[in-house]
């Protein structure tokens, strides 16, 4: 079925309480704006729209709140490389010391102590963020090519069922390429682009069973995110009524966005911490094979490009200028 520990994976998570309490409340904070900005942009476009009558008001309450939902989500679409280098590497870079059987601390010096080895691999979010989406580009390239079930099977129908599963694999990489970045940080690799390289390899060398856990994972995550939604949706629908000119088709999308930020506060890590066990057993004395180079940079431009980058880092250390020895003092 999977190769996961449901049970230890729940353990290590545990262990980095103060993590989970940090998405907690990054993702609590994410949702709240979007409350603010769906409540006050109906509340403003209802006002503009009660001069037409009731339907212009109704009219002005429905477009007010998408715009705030648009403003809302421009925020997060400049703000998701920090998320990203503040809150998921940080929590990836505990979880790897963790599988490794080593010690970390408690409290903030938790959340300190990942930041510290995230700048350490990634000096800048841009740089951290830039890997992050070379290796998801590479990643559906390449799993795209490996799962054209269609061209294989003449069975009638059989594009839907390819297509629906191509879907559910594209969400399965959610988990991938924070795997990915993973390595980089386990095997402390000063060219972030080298190590993002050799990862991708290792994964392609063992594709068949890790993507087999991701897909289980994807599963057992959406079946959470659905679960988590009928939970939440009678509580906001009724704070809704607190606010007349919001209901209805936005009662629904407050209780999706409040699903989702659970989700991505809770059951994210857990898929994450699942699948970083699933890859470093799978990889475990295991050398990149440049066969397996080869076929990615076949079938992905974005592999290319991730080589070109590795083979232009320079070092921050050789980089920097040396102090000039002083002459010894007579």
């Amino acid at each position: 079925m999977w190769d996961f520990n449901l049970a230890q994976v729940l353990g290590l998570l545990l262990r980095t309480l103060p993590f989970l309490l940090l998405r907690m409340l990054v993702y609590a904070g994410i949702t709240l704006a979007y409350v603010i900005g769906i409540g006050g942009g109906s509340g403003v476009g209802w006002v503009i729209g009660r001069a037409g009558g009731v339907d212009a008001a109704a009219g002005g309450a429905f477009w007010g709140a998408l715009v705030g939902v648009g403003v809302i989500s421009g925020v997060m679409y400049w703000a998701r490389e920090y998320l990203l280098y503040l809150v998921k590497a940080g929590h990836i870079a505990v979880l790897v010391e963790l599988l490794q059987g080593k010690s970390i601390p408690g409290g903030r010096g938790q959340i300190d102590y990942a930041t510290s080895v995230v700048k350490e691999r990634f000096i800048e979010s841009s740089v951290l963020f830039g890997v992050d989406r070379l290796v998801a580009g590479i990643l559906r390239a390449f799993n795209r090519v490996m799962m054209r079930v269609a061209n294989f099977l003449p069975i009638p129908g059989i594009e839907g069922v390819a297509k629906f599963a191509g879907n559910v694999i594209t969400m399965s990489l959610t988990y991938v390429d924070e795997v990915i970045l993973a390595y980089n940080i386990r095997h402390k690799i000063e060219n972030p682009w080298a190590g993002a390289r050799d990862g991708l390899v290792l994964y392609a060398q063992n594709y068949k069973n890790l993507l087999k856990n991701a897909l289980w994972l994807t599963l057992i995550v959406w079946g959470a995110t659905l679960g988590i939604f009928l939970i939440v949706f009678l509580p906001v629908a009724a704070l809704a009524t607190l606010v007349p000119s919001v209901g209805g088709f936005w009662t629904f999308a407050l209780a999706a966005i409040t699903a989702w930020g659970l989700k991505a506060a809770l059951v994210d890590p857990l898929a994450m911490a699942a699948l970083l066990q699933c890859y470093f057993k799978a990889i475990e004395g295991q050398q990149p094979n440049p066969e397996w180079a080869g076929k990615l940079e076949s079938t992905s431009g974005k592999f290319r490009e991730l080589k070109d980058k590795a083979a232009g880092f320079v070092s921050r250390r050789t980089a920097e200028p040396q102090a000039m020895p002083q002459p010894p003092q007579s």
